[in-house]
């Protein structure tokens, strides 16, 4: 595929907008990227980085390895993620702390839109797939219930969180910050960011990178041979996932840890039994655009193919 600056440019865009959907804990950095129009040629990329790219490495040099590996789609796309995730990280833990339900309003019809347009890649559904749907949706849910976990933080921890966490992150409707939160990793990674503990970041993004090499190769066979399988699991994952992000909580279990309340359990409730402001007005407003934004990129990606 030949692409101009122009192009590499709109690459780096969605990177941005996967890194803010990734800094958020609920919200799938995959997700965004399917409804962009990526997700398959992201899967096939990083499935490539393998001993066959070292081998066209020393047998026909770093251009051709470069291309082998579509290098520039990676470097531009990761590009957009890391300053998104480096420029926002701050930002977002800000909003979740201060202005919680308009967040999550935004992020709930981003992701709800988001199961329509995934869905409507199936053009052909039957009881199998159906019953995928279901089973994805139930796993994605049960996880949702899982309180966060409070493990002693060491480097291997670490590691292990962020294999885990990156092979959530590349599916739709598995949020890797939502793993790295049930950890009780999501903190600590968060404040690394922020106070440049770059010791423990080293060893996030060495597990990050082992579970992304791992973890695509499987992905890429199962579209390859279980496309609609596949993204009927894909589908039930994100609308199980909508529990997580549902606006309005109501805390069952806390704990206070350096002056801050942690909460380790809480249910969704109706807006008009939140206790506290509803924020129903703006809610509505920025949950109808979240779904304008999955509106657009779909629009965007039409084009594209057309």
């Amino acid at each position: 595929m030949v692409r101009n600056l122009k192009d590499y440019l709109i690459i780096t865009f969605k990177g941005i907008a996967m890194g803010a959907a990734d800094v958020v804990p609920g919200v799938s950095g995959g997700t965004i990227a399917f409804v962009a129009g990526i997700y398959e040629e992201l899967i096939d990329t990083i499935s490539k980085i393998n001993f066959g790219a070292l081998k066209v490495l020393k047998e026909e040099g770093f251009v051709q390895a470069w291309k082998h590996i579509n290098g520039n789609f990676l470097l531009a796309l990761g590009s957009g993620i890391l300053i998104s995730i480096l420029s926002l990280a701050k930002l977002i833990k800000y909003l979740i702390e201060n202005e919680a339900v308009l967040v999550w309003s935004f992020f709930f019809g981003l992701v709800l839109a988001s199961v329509i347009y995934i869905g409507k890649q199936i053009h052909r559904w039957n009881l199998g797939l159906i019953l995928c749907l279901i089973g994805g949706a139930i796993s994605a849910f049960y996880i949702t219930k899982i309180p966060p976990q409070q493990t002693e933080i060491t480097n291997l921890f670490i590691f292990f969180s962020g294999a885990l966490a990156i092979c959530a992150m590349i599916l739709p409707g598995i949020s890797g910050s939502f793993i790295l939160l049930l950890l009780g990793a999501y903190k600590p990674v968060l404040d690394a960011i922020h106070d440049k503990k770059y010791s423990l970041l080293f060893f996030l993004i060495l597990g990050a990178v082992v579970g992304l090499l791992s973890f695509s190769k499987l992905l890429k066979w199962l579209f390859d041979h279980y496309e609609r399988l596949t993204l009927a699991v894909l589908t039930g994952f994100i609308i199980g996932s909508l529990n997580k992000i549902w606006p309005w909580k109501r805390v069952l279990d806390y704990k206070m840890i350096d002056g801050k309340m942690k909460v380790l359990r809480e249910e969704s409730v109706s807006p008009f039994a939140f206790e506290g402001d509803n924020r129903l007005f703006f809610a509505i407003c920025l949950f109808l655009l979240g779904i304008g934004t999955i509106l657009l990129l779909e629009q965007l990606a039409k084009k594209k193919k057309e």
